[in-house]
């Protein structure tokens, strides 16, 4: 039967890591997958990851299997993170949380739950957004559409026509927001925009599905979270996909969380109960040893705060190589204006590339970036391949 198989199209984006490998030239410089690289081209182990490790290592007693929800430890820590601790979501009881798969894990776990208990609502995901966004809804059965987002040259939020789209979706359709540095973009809207943002939301009567797999890495944790409890009031409903591939640099560990945010305790214990059946009929329960590595680190008060110094110098950096990227541009190609790239935060931007030029950098000086918007992972930046990069950037331009 598998004889009459094609080959199915490459990833958009891991596709390119895939060709990055067998690329033979040495000077090669991947900036597609989202993966933090620090000063030297490296994916670190955190510091606080290998504590956290050593000390599960001495304590651990059984590899028993974890409820279909995840470790309890988790989930709560997972949500204060969030919110803090004294949120009114969290001691009202009306949020709930499960362990899953990574952040793509929660989004997939969160379609199937709408498919099944909300089957007519369509999901809107800003225009442009992660690739893999509508191909996870899309496998759930569920109708996608688009809602502004950018501005013409893909350089700034366009808020006008995201409020005037957001205004025109139905009433209990599903909108997917980016918590904070939109993937591919960069682009984030203001504090003042998320409480406008918010406002049409609950006017509305739309569900919030927020895509949160950045914490921390654009303004800090706290500022990152603004939007996500701007839109989360008293009374609100909201599903939260969040992740610790990046904050954590637990990207092999695949830890992730989709938090529920009902009107009630109540509803949220019975909605916590339809999540429960989507995940017991996909990986029926997740594992255990990155959940337990975040636990480990958030409810030990040493481990929490090594983890956010290494945090701020992983943001910290990223700030700097989009600092140095906009500085080396302007040397090399002055004629070109990339000082937006400063302007946006997170790991990823809209270089303004066009599908022609980024096939030249990639051909031509083995520069693999992803060809929808010529979106860079600025984290995979280094002060050592800097100028090599800019150089044939200026050289396609």
């Amino acid at each position: 039967m598998f004889e009459t198989f094609e080959m199915a199209p490459p990833d958009s984006i891991l596709g390119l890591t895939d060709a990055f490998k067998k690329d033979t030239n040495p000077n090669k410089i991947n900036l597609s997958v989202g993966v933090y690289k620090d000063a030297s081209g490296a994916t670190p182990i955190l510091r606080c990851v290998k504590e956290a490790e050593r000390r599960m290592l001495e304590q651990e007693q059984s590899k028993g299997y974890l409820g279909i929800d995840g470790l309890p430890e988790f989930g709560r820590l997972a949500c204060e993170l969030l919110f803090t601790a004294d949120h009114e979501a969290l001691t009202s009881g009306r949020t709930v949380a499960l362990q899953t798969p990574g952040g793509t894990g929660a989004l997939r776990v969160a379609a199937d739950f709408l498919k099944q208990n909300l089957p007519a609502s369509s999901i809107w995901i800003s225009k442009p957004t992660w690739a893999n966004h509508p191909k996870i809804f899309e496998a759930a059965d569920r109708k996608v559409e688009t809602y502004q987002y950018v501005n013409a040259s893909g350089t700034g939020l366009d808020f006008d026509a995201m409020l005037k789209s957001l205004n025109g979706i139905p009433a209990g359709d599903v909108v997917l927001l980016h918590g904070c540095c939109h993937n591919p973009t960069g682009v984030d809207p203001t504090p003042e925009q998320w409480l406008q943002i918010a406002d049409v939301l609950h006017e509305r009567k739309l569900l919030p599905l927020i895509d949160f797999a950045y914490q921390g890495f654009g303004q800090g944790i706290d500022e990152d979270a603004a939007g996500l409890r701007a839109i989360v009031r008293p009374g609100s409903e909201a599903l939260i996909c969040s992740s610790f591939s990046k904050n954590f640099g637990l990207y092999s560990e695949r830890v992730g969380a989709l938090t529920l945010v009902a009107g009630t305790s109540d509803v949220a214990q019975a909605a916590l109960s339809h999540a429960k059946v989507s995940v017991r009929t996909n990986y029926s329960n997740p594992p255990q040893h990155g959940g337990a590595i975040v636990a480990t680190v958030l409810g030990d008060t040493e481990l929490r705060a090594m983890w956010e110094d290494e945090l701020a110098e992983m943001r910290s950096r990223i700030h700097a190589m989009r600092t140095l990227f906009v500085a080396t541009m302007k040397q090399k190609a002055p004629q070109h204006d990339f000082s937006f790239i400063a302007d946006q935060c997170g790991m990823f931007s809209f270089s303004g590339l066009t599908p022609v030029q980024v096939d030249e950098l990639k051909s031509k000086h083995a520069v693999y970036i992803v060809t929808a918007g010529g979106r860079i992972n600025v984290a995979g930046m280094t002060e050592q391949n800097m100028d090599r990069l800019c150089t044939a950037i200026a050289s396609v331009l």
